[in-house]
């Protein structure tokens, strides 16, 4: 899932080898909330993960493996957050119920964090027959 950004660098979006590190995340009992986060890269639709954010105190900025996105306050084309490191535009969200979580449609798979799935299918989708699915 590494997506270029306009200045050229990759960071991937989700990094399904190592657990999330807690040194971006400023306190563990920051809350957590199970997101939709796609990578805009310029582009209408782009990668894709559900997986678990941390919030700042003030909500202004979302934690999530090892990327720090801080809100655009509505500055954003496409968009709400970036990335404080690449720069990179991102849009985060609320999964929704119904499945249609791409800003603008699309049917490209997105890809859901393990440590996600059981919540995501069972509690957002109720399907939880598909709690073994890694991609809606």
């Amino acid at each position: 899932m590494n997506q270029p950004n306009q200045q050229g660098s990759q960071r991937p979006l989700s990094n399904e080898s190592s657990p999330q590190a807690d040194s971006v995340k400023p306190e563990k009992e920051r809350q957590t909330r199970l997101m939709y986060i796609e990578i805009k890269a310029g582009q209408l639709t782009g990668d894709a993960r559900i997986g678990y954010v941390t919030f700042s105190k003030t909500g202004k900025t979302i934690y999530y493996n090892e990327r720090a996105f801080q809100t655009l306050k509505g500055a954003g084309f496409k968009s709400n957050y970036v990335d404080v490191e690449t720069g990179e535009e991102v849009w985060i969200s609320g999964p929704k119920k119904d499945g249609s979580d791409r800003l603008y449609g699309g049917r490209k798979p997105i890809g859901i964090d393990q440590d996600a799935r059981q919540d995501y299918w069972v509690n957002i989708r109720n399907r939880p027959d598909q709690t073994d699915q890694a991609t809606t």
